[in-house]
């Protein structure tokens, strides 16, 4: 039987999106259908599963890349086993890298998540937004984590970047909607003496050691300066100009509460406790979600087999 041409996500039906919105296999893909069919801003991407051929990457890669009007794509990995040593993605890479890239994540049992690239040197804002509360029909909270200029969303998930602004909204009635008022919130800022300093050397270490070598910017041994020449050297002088993440976190607060509780209420899951997502605002500007996650099922998708015996390997 063959396998069918990986399809862009902007461009399936809402049967489609609904049958994706509900396969626990793929995670971020699961989410990301789940995003879309809400009306929320999400990259246009393609899901690429194990046992496709390098042949139907290409095709499925040029697809993505003539519907958004690129010559680079994302690359990102999806499964139901995460480890910490599972790949980093996030990187954009020519059209023509990609099955030579994607084949490894395909033959460990990974799905590939093809994207239109970002730029993540210039993000504007970045958020980190969790939901939180003891159970259904009882009062919860929302978390705001923000990161201004320069920073991206891995920064916060994975990165061990602290926020430099939180906003946090307690008494939230998560079935009912109820605006919040602004004495409601409580929004603090990192005041640590040298915290700047010590969060933008942070950025540029992962940046030297994990992205700009991936990407093939960077080579050897790099550190921190290597990768802030990298950036001044292309004009990507946003991580070193002033960062009001404060006032641009509050100007968007609102909103941000506001799909918070729609996404809150599509939760296929009624019994959730915690879920959090990702909020970027590009240079362009523009703005999208990442990825929808449930903390109670992060990890409980059933893995593809060969993942299933990489992780007894290990």
């Amino acid at each position: 039987m063959a396998i069918s041409l990986p399809r862009p996500l902007h461009a399936l039906t809402a049967d489609e999106l609904t049958a994706a919105a509900k396969d626990r296999r793929w995670p971020k893909w699961q989410t990301m259908a789940l995003l879309h069919s809400l009306q929320l801003p999400v990259l246009n991407a393609c899901l690429i599963e194990p046992g496709h051929s390098a042949a139907a990457v290409r095709a499925a890669a040029h697809v993505l890349a003539a519907a958004t009007g690129t010559e680079k794509l994302m690359i990102r990995s999806d499964g139901g086993v995460e480890k910490k040593r599972y790949y980093r993605g996030g990187n954009t890479f020519p059209v023509e890298e990609i099955p030579s890239r994607a084949a490894g994540l395909l033959a460990h049992g990974r799905a590939v998540i093809l994207a239109e690239p970002t730029n993540r040197f210039t993000n504007r804002l970045t958020v980190l937004i969790r939901m939180d509360r003891p159970g259904p029909r009882q009062p919860g909270s929302l978390t705001l984590e923000a990161l201004g200029p320069g920073y991206d969303v891995a920064d916060l998930t994975r990165g061990q970047i602290p926020p430099q602004v939180t906003a946090h909204l307690d008494d939230i009635d998560w079935d009912h909607y109820q605006p919040p008022r602004w004495n409601e919130w409580n929004i603090t800022g990192d005041h640590c003496p040298g915290g700047e300093d010590a969060r933008r050397h942070r950025r540029l270490e992962r940046l030297a050691t994990q992205i700009l070598t991936d990407g093939g910017h960077l080579d050897g041994t790099v550190g921190a300066e290597h990768a802030e020449a990298w950036l001044r050297g292309r004009g990507f002088l946003h991580l070193f100009a002033p960062q009001p993440t404060r006032e641009a976190l509050a100007k968007r607060a609102r909103r941000l509460f506001e799909d918070a509780f729609f996404l809150a209420a599509a939760q296929p899951n009624r019994n959730w406790h915690c879920l959090a997502t990702a909020f970027s605002v590009f240079d362009q500007p523009r703005t999208i979600y990442w990825d929808l996650v449930d903390g109670e099922r992060k990890y409980a998708a059933t893995a593809p087999a060969a993942a299933r015996h990489e992780e007894r390997a290990a």
